[in-house]
């Protein structure tokens, strides 16, 4: 190849490259749960005390889902 040919190869390599559409990876969206669980399994201070707060709220919900089945006929 002729070092014309190799040089015009080149930019339209460069220009193919630089005209592809580059989009961003999406993140991940978490949840306020999932945030607080995450928080919940570290070892930073106050990460037992969101545990426990996420297992209280687990209990009570588990409890209002109980009292609430047992409404229906």
């Amino acid at each position: 190849m002729s070092p014309g040919k190799t040089a015009l190869t080149l930019l339209l390599a460069v220009l193919a490259v630089g005209c592809s559409k580059d989009e961003p990876e999406a993140k991940p969206v978490l949840t306020q749960r999932q945030k607080d669980s995450i928080l919940a399994q570290s070892t930073i201070p106050g990460a037992k005390a969101v545990n426990k707060a996420l297992k209280t709220a687990d209990s009570a919900s588990a409890r209002q889902y109980g009292l609430d089945s047992s409404e229906k006929p």
